[in-house]
C-alpha cells in the first residue's frame, strides 16, 4: 500500500487508526481496522475492513457495508499468526488450508494486529470442552433398565427372529420386575414382624417378671396370662402386613423360571448374532475398503492441492523473493498463455463481423503537428528510418528465430542488470492491403480491442494533435508475472518520398513517456517501450489494359520493438513468451486487417506511387 494510499476505505483520516472498543463477553473487546488484503493473481491486494471480536477474525468489503454482513471469517482458537520474512507490513493467518495474506499500513499497524490476534487466539470461546456442562454418572437402575427397554425394541430392524427374542426379553424383565418387588415386600414385612416381635417379647418379660407368682392363703401360686397375648398380637401384625399371604415357595421357583427364561434367550439372542457375524464381517470388512480407498483419495487429492497451493499466493508471484522456481514460472507462465489464446479464438470470431469503415484523408499525416512533444516525436520518426530499415546482416548480430512463409522475426540477445532487453525486429509481406491501411488500425485506438488480445484496458489520457495521442494502457495479467502497464506517445505520419522511385512510406512509432495523469501505482510494473511499424505499399503495373487493384497491392512490414518488462521475470520466461507471441500477434494483425480493407473498393487509382516489386 503507498504512503499516500488512504488506511480507510472510506477515506476517512481518523479511521486509518485500528480501533480497540471494549466489551463484555469473554476474551473482550472489538479490534477493527483497514488492511490490504490478497484477492486473487487477478485483482492482488484490495483494502478491506477487517474486525477482531473475542476469537473471531472477519473482513467486510468496507466499514460502510459491515451491516451486510462479513465475507468471511477465521476462528483464532487454532490460527497461526505469521510476520513475514521480507515484507515488514505483511502477516499470514492460516487456519488448516486456509490463508489470509493481510498488509498493514506500516510495521506499527502489524504489531498492533499481531498482539491483539495473540492475546485472544488462546480464548477457548463457545463449544469448547470446558464449556460444557458435566452432569452425574450415577444411573438409577429404573432409568437403565428403562434406556435399555427403549432401545431393545427398536434395535436391530433387520433379522425378524432376533428382534421377537428381545421381545421375549423386555417381558421377561416386566415379570421379573414384579417378582423382585413382591419378594422384596416379603422380606420386608418380615423384617418389620421380627423387630416388632422383639420389642413384643421385652414387654412380655418386664410383665411377666412384675406379675410373678405370688402365694396365696392357701399356699396356691398365682400366674399372669398375658404372653399368650403378646403372641396373637405379633400374628396379628404379620397378618395386617399381608406376609402370610406371600406363598414364598411359589414366588421362588417363578423366580428361578423367569432367570432361567432369560438365560436362554440370552443364549439364543447370541446364537442368532454368531450367525450373522460372517455376513457383519463381510459388511464392515466392505465399508472399512471403501473408507481406505476414501482416505486415499483424500490424501492424494490434499498432496495435489499443497502442491498447487502456491498459484495465486502472494508468496509465489513474480519478485526478488519468489519461492517459484524458473521452471515452475515458466510452466505456469505457458499454461496461462494457452488459457489466453481459447479466449482468443473467440474473440476472433466476433472481429469478423465488424463493420468496415473508410480511412481518413492522408493530409492530416503529413507531418508531426503542433504540440508540446512535436520536436521528440519528429526525432523518434527521424531514428526509425534510418535505422529500423537497415538489413539484419553485418555486425548488429540478428539471430532468426521465427520464420513462417513471408513472416521472419529476429532476435539480438542484450541484458542490463540482469533484466532482459532484447531488442526484436520481424518483417512481414500482405498482399492486397496497403501501408496506409495497415499504419491506420495499428494506431486508431477505436479498433484496438478488436485485434488486441493482450490489453485489459486503455484510455488516451491526452490528445496532442489528430495524428498524436499519449495512451495509458494496462495488459492482461500472466500469472506468476506481475501485471504491466505502459503509458505512451502514439503518432502516426506520412514518411515523405525523397524521389519518385520511393514507395508509398506510413510510419507509426509508440514511445514512453511521463505524464502527471498516469503515474506509476504499486498494482502493476511500469514498462517501457520503444516501437515502430513501417509500412511500404508496393505496386505493380496491372497486365495489358487491366485497371489497378487490390491485387496488384503488396505491403511491406517492418516492425521493430524495444521493450524494457521491468520487474523480476527470468531471462528464459522473457525470452520464450516473445518468441511465441510475436508472431501470433502480426499475423493476427495482418489478418484483421485483410477482413477490415476487403470490402472496400476493388479498383482504385491515385492512392499510391506505382513501383515494381
Amino acid at each position: 500500500m503507498s504512503d499516500n494510499q488512504s488506511w480507510n476505505s472510506s477515506g476517512s483520516e481518523e479511521d486509518s487508526e485500528p480501533r480497540e472498543e471494549t466489551g463484555n463477553s469473554a476474551g473482550g473487546g472489538v479490534f477493527s481496522g483497514v488492511l490490504s488484503k490478497w484477492t486473487n493473481y487477478i485483482h492482488g491486494w484490495q483494502d478491506r475492513w477487517v474486525v477482531r471480536k473475542n476469537n473471531t477474525l472477519s473482513y467486510y468489503k468496507s466499514q460502510d457495508e459491515t451491516e451486510y454482513g462479513c465475507r468471511g471469517s477465521l476462528c483464532l482458537s487454532k490460527a497461526v499468526v505469521t510476520p513475514h520474512e521480507f515484507d515488514e507490513c505483511r502477516l499470514d493467518i492460516s487456519v488448516n488450508d486456509s490463508v489470509w495474506y493481510l498488509r498493514a499500513q506500516d510495521p506499527e499497524h502489524r504489531r498492533l494486529w499481531i498482539d491483539s490476534i495473540e492475546l485472544h487466539r488462546a480464548d477457548p470461546g463457545y463449544g469448547s470442552e470446558s464449556s460444557l456442562p458435566r452432569h452425574g454418572s450415577m444411573l438409577s437402575l429404573t432409568s437403565a433398565a428403562s434406556g435399555y427397554s427403549a432401545t431393545s425394541t427398536s434395535s436391530f430392524k433387520k433379522g425378524h427372529s432376533l428382534r421377537e427374542k428381545l421381545a421375549e426379553m423386555e417381558t421377561f424383565r416386566d415379570i421379573l420386575c414384579r417378582q423382585v418387588d413382591t419378594l422384596q415386600r416379603y422380606f420386608d414385612g418380615c423384617a418389620d414382624g421380627v423387630s416388632k416381635d422383639e420389642l413384643q417379647r421385652d414387654k412380655i418379660v418386664e410383665d411377666d417378671e412384675d406379675d410373678f407368682p405370688s402365694t396365696r392363703p392357701d399356699g396356691d401360686f398365682l400366674h399372669n396370662h398375658n404372653s399368650s397375648g403378646g403372641k396373637d398380637k405379633l400374628l396379628q401384625y404379620c397378618n395386617a402386613k399381608g406376609v402370610n399371604g406371600i406363598d414364598f415357595k411359589g414366588e421362588a421357583i417363578t423366580f428361578k423360571a423367569t432367570t432361567a427364561g432369560i438365560l436362554a434367550t440370552l443364549s439364543h439372542c447370541i446364537d442368532l448374532m454368531v450367525k450373522r457375524e460372517d455376513s457383519w464381517q463381510r459388511r464392515l470388512d466392505k465399508e472399512m475398503e471403501k473408507r481406505r480407498r476414501i482416505e486415499e483419495s483424500y490424501k492424494s487429492a490434499l498432496n495435489e492441492l499443497k502442491k498447487k497451493s502456491h498459484f495465486g499466493g502472494p508468496d509465489y508471484e513474480e519478485g526478488p523473493n519468489s519461492l517459484i522456481n524458473e521452471e515452475e514460472f515458466f510452466d505456469a507462465v505457458e499454461a496461462a498463455l494457452d488459457r489466453q489464446d481459447k479466449i482468443e479464438q473467440c474473440q476472433t470470431e466476433k472481429m469478423r463481423i465488424q463493420r468496415s469503415s473508410p480511412l481518413p484523408p492522408a493530409d492530416i499525416f503529413s507531418s508531426s503537428g503542433s504540440h508540446r512533444l512535436s520536436e521528440q516525436v519528429e526525432e523518434m520518426v527521424q531514428s526509425h528510418m534510418t535505422y529500423s530499415l537497415q538489413d539484419v546482416g553485418g555486425d548488429a548480430n540478428w539471430q532468426l528465430v521465427v520464420e513462417e512463409g513471408e513472416m521472419k522475426v529476429y532476435r539480438r540477445e542484450v541484458e542490463e542488470n540482469g533484466i532482459v532487453l532484447d531488442p526484436l525486429k520481424a518483417t512481414h509481406s500482405v498482399k492486397r492491403v496497403t501501408g496506409h491501411e495497415v499504419c491506420r488500425y495499428f494506431w486508431d485506438t477505436a479498433y484496438r480491442n478488436d485485434w488486441e488480445t493482450t490489453i485489459e484496458n486503455f484510455n488516451i489520457v491526452e490528445t496532442l494533435s489528430e495524428n498524436a495521442v499519449i495512451v495509458y494502457q494496462t495488459h492482461k495479467r500472466v500469472w506468476p508475472a506481475s501485471q504491466r502497464d505502459v503509458l505512451y506517445l502514439s503518432a502516426m505520419r506520412k514518411v515523405a518520398a525523397s524521389n519518385e522511385s520511393d514507395p508509398d512510406t506510413w510510419l507509426v512509432c509508440n514511445f514512453s513517456v511521463d505524464h502527471h495523469d498516469a503515474q506509476p501505482s504499486s498494482r502493476c510494473v511500469r514498462a517501457k517501450i520503444n516501437i515502430a511499424m513501417i509500412c511500404q505499399t508496393l505496386v505493380s503495373p496491372p497486365e495489358g489494359d487491366k485497371e489497378l487493384s487490390r491485387d496488384n497491392v503488396l505491403c511491406k512490414i517492418t516492425y521493430v520493438a524495444n521493450v524494457n518488462p521491468g520487474g523480476w521475470a527470468p531471462a528464459s520466461v522473457l525470452r520464450a513468451v516473445a518468441k511465441r507471441e510475436y508472431p501470433k500477434f502480426l499475423k493476427r494483425f495482418t489478418s484483421y486487417v485483410q477482413e477490415k480493407t476487403a470490402g472496400f473498393k476493388r479498383t482504385f487509382c491515385g492512392i499510391c506511387n506505382i513501383s515494381s516489386k
